[in-house]
């Protein structure tokens, strides 16, 4: 993967709120904050560089981008937090206004014809069979109309994090499933299981607030 396009801008618009909420939530100072933020993007950098590019109709390339650089903040940390600590830090960083923008627009489109036929393109592709990066997923419509289930059975995240030895924070990125579903105002996210807890696999539930049949 090159480090232009999305990956550029994905660091262009967060890098601002990483830095602030390395002060404001794990309690570094501004030099410090400076210094991590300076090498977290050198880290970045290197990270996505060694990642194969994703496929065309591949949604899932915002995702690893994401998880890069969250991966790259963690590994530059003077110290190691929490996973609580480290779940505050991520949830606070990507919710800028423009983060919640853009969950409100999408809450919007949620469950309409292009949402449904581009949930069903996204499981019909198993990029994740060629892109170890990437995501399988299968689309599983509730039968009484209130919603869908993307169950993923392979996850980029779960596989870059492992590598990078940060396993134990690959739960911090799952949790903003449920941030984004709440800014996005249209569904209740609901969840059984992860493949990062041992799961057998990650069930990604969307139902319609207010659904009466």
């Amino acid at each position: 993967m090159k480090y232009s396009g999305l990956p550029a801008g994905m660091w262009a618009l967060f890098k601002s709120s990483f830095r602030f909420n390395l002060s404001a939530i794990l309690g570094l100072d501004e030099e410090e904050a400076k210094a991590v933020t300076k090498a977290a993007k050198a880290k970045y950098k290197e990270i996505i560089l060694k990642l194969p590019e994703f496929e065309k109709g591949d949604r899932f390339k915002t995702n690893i981008v994401n998880c890069a650089m969250f991966s790259a903040f963690c590994l530059e940390l003077p110290a190691k937090p929490t996973l609580d600590e480290m779940t505050v830090y991520y949830r606070e960083s990507m919710t800028t206004g423009a983060m919640k923008l853009f969950c409100k627009l999408g809450g919007r489109k949620k469950f309409s014809a292009r949402d449904i036929e581009g949930m069903k393109k996204t499981a019909a592709l198993h990029a994740a069979d060629r892109n170890p990066y990437s995501w399988n997923m299968d689309y599983l419509p509730y039968p009484d109309g209130s919603g869908y289930e993307a169950r993923f059975n392979k996850c980029g995240i779960c596989v870059l994090m492992t590598e990078l030895e940060l396993k134990e924070y690959i739960p911090a990125m799952c949790r903003l499933d449920y941030t984004m579903s709440e800014l996005g105002g249209a569904d209740e996210f609901v969840r059984e299981f992860t493949l990062a807890s041992g799961g057998p696999y990650c069930d990604c539930g969307y139902k319609k607030k207010g659904f009466s049949k």
